[in-house]
């Protein structure tokens, strides 16, 4: 791994917090964390197949399949702007971390469904819902900031996508459309995505933590009461925080009975997930979500997990 240069400040309340939740293996964490992100890219197949993106790039880029998502790749050449190239102006791939691929391959979209993305700015798993829908069925994309909805509108047009109504309302506001599936990809604190960010080392601050999980259960027992029986329901957060991860979902669990949790079953190394922390006890079949730190997978750190009404 090529470690990212110069001096790395790091908060004290979060190395705290970090090797309490750790243990032994915080050094290795942090290691990989200060360390470069490998660049990747999913093919858009709305607008050409995977043989062709490669056909196209094979002559500058050596592209390696990510085990987990049959268009993805991680991607590595002798040039850096990856997103300037005419490929992916023309919206042939997305430029996307290869851990954020994983909550629409859980979600399972189907070509005709109606499927709502609570928060879906600025994009890459709407255009990745959408593509897995072949631009069939109604994707509801709702987004609560004015300005990430920019963002959204761009890469869905870009991405060639028709099927796709975007809504700006608050998520935990949202009534009467009863979804096949919903994702949230909750608003978090984005202590998984050091490697793009290391500022989130420096402003570590738990109230947040906590602020940001009462938003989080709030949407996801929206998004669960918008959904239709036998409906599937992902969340997922790029935060390693017990309380945004493990700890919604155990929220969930308890408030809505008829909920049940899926495992998800991919080609992936997978950490164990928190059972136990600062006093709380979750409820046991969170054991069944998907946990991935960055030392893992050489990814971003992430979390997932799906249910099924």
């Amino acid at each position: 791994m090529k470690k990212i240069p110069g001096e790395i400040v790091i908060k004290e309340d979060f190395e705290r917090r970090y090797r309490s939740i750790l243990g032994e293996k915080y050094d290795e964490f942090m290691e990989h964390s200060t360390s470069f992100l490998d660049r990747s890219i999913r093919v858009n197949t709305l607008k050409i197949g995977v043989d062709g993106v490669k056909e196209r790039l094979k002559d500058e880029w050596s592209l390696t399949q990510i085990p987990w998502c049959r268009e993805g790749f991680w991607i590595k050449g002798k040039r850096l702007d990856i997103g300037n190239l005419s490929e992916h102006v023309l919206g042939y791939f997305y430029v996307q971390e290869a851990a954020s691929m994983i909550p629409p391959i859980a979600l399972d979209p189907r070509p005709g469904e109606t499927i709502l993305d609570l928060c879906a700015a600025p994009g890459s798993k709407t255009t990745q819902i959408a593509a897995m829908m072949e631009n069939r069925g109604v994707l509801v994309a709702n987004e609560l900031s004015g300005e990430r909805i920019k963002a959204l509108g761009l890469n869905l047009n870009r991405s060639g996508i028709t099927n796709v109504v975007i809504t700006h309302s608050e998520g935990r506001q949202l009534r009467q459309i009863i979804f096949d599936r919903v994702l949230v990809d909750a608003p978090c604190s984005a202590t998984g995505t050091v490697r793009r960010n290391l500022r989130v080392l420096q402003q570590y601050n738990y109230g947040t933590v906590k602020r940001l999980a009462s938003i989080q259960k709030g949407l996801l027992r929206t998004a669960y009461n918008l959904l239709a029986e036998n409906g599937v329901l992902v969340y997922s957060t790029c935060s390693m925080e017990p309380e945004e991860d493990e700890g919604v979902v155990d929220y969930l669990l308890e408030k809505e009975p008829d909920a049940r949790l899926e495992r998800i079953d991919l080609d992936i190394k997978r950490s164990p997930v928190i059972e136990e922390f600062d006093g709380k006890t979750y409820n046991p079949e969170v054991r069944k979500c998907l946990r991935l730190w960055p030392q893992d997978n050489n990814t971003e750190g992430f979390f997932v997990a799906k249910f099924l009404k």
